[in-house]
């Protein structure tokens, strides 16, 4: 099946399936694994030991991995040259500017990314809502971290203790209407980066007017699907990868 898929997709987008197939070996590995098995490999691609060698022999050949003595495989040290090249030409705020862009069209109203510094959070990006009448924070305003729902997402994903937090981390997201400002709503979701490091929250910010359950529920789905797909531009794992439950939009007062 894990082929299959591969080779549809490839074939959707105009890839070259011996690429995305050589790609898919490399993607195997994950933080935890120090090598990896020809068998392992095969099972965690979905292709045979005998294609998998193939894939494995050339790009070892190229530096992207590495045959141990023991025959299983590592990474290579090419993978770590395109890593540093990534990060030296790296800017958060070329992927996070024009998610708040589609999240604040898409919801109608003010998207931010906040992230924590020491016992506060700090709105480091923000795209204001469309409507005349709306939340409007300021990039680079100090906020606590125990108040809001961006500051309960920084704190649930940094490991804060307590069966609070516990929830927040089982939902993947929280809502709140009036906990910091009690004329303003928002709902919030973590973002990750490489080597599964909290990168931030973003969220969704408006008019606690505008904030019953019903538009929670409608804001969480966009919200979701964006934080996803920036996860997945820093190069981190996203809530399906975490866990297979769907969160349920509940708005705390």
């Amino acid at each position: 099946m894990a082929r299959q898929a591969l080779d549809i997709e490839a074939r959707e987008e105009g890839g070259v399936i011996a690429v995305e197939r050589a790609l898919a070996v490399l993607d195997a590995f994950t933080a935890d694994d120090r090598s990896l098995s020809l068998a392992e490999l095969a099972r965690r691609v979905g292709l045979s030991k005998p294609t998998v060698l193939r894939f494995t022999k050339s790009l070892a050949r190229a530096g992207y991995l590495v045959r141990n003595e023991d025959a299983t495989f590592r990474l290579g040290p090419k993978v770590a040259r395109l890593g540093t090249l990534y990060q030296a030409g790296f800017r958060i705020e070329d992927y996070v500017q024009p998610a708040l862009r589609r999240l604040a069209q898409e919801t109608g109203e003010s998207a931010a990314f906040y992230v924590r510094e020491g016992d506060m959070r700090i709105c480091l990006f923000r795209v204001d809502s469309p409507q005349s009448v709306g939340h409007h924070a300021r990039t680079g305003d100090l906020l606590p971290l125990d108040r809001g729902a961006p500051g309960r997402v920084l704190l649930a994903f940094s490991d804060e203790p307590g069966e609070f937090y516990d929830r927040i981390r089982r939902d993947f997201h929280y809502a709140t209407c009036g906990e910091r400002d009690p004329q303003v709503g928002s709902i919030a979701y973590p973002v990750f980066r490489i080597g599964q490091q909290l990168a931030g929250a973003l969220a969704v910010t408006g008019p606690r007017s505008r904030f019953d359950s019903e538009a929670i529920a409608r804001h969480l789905e966009p919200l979701r699907s964006i934080a996803n797909e920036l996860t997945r531009q820093l190069g981190g794992k996203t809530e399906d990868q975490h866990s297979t439950r769907r969160p349920r939009a509940q708005a705390r007062s």
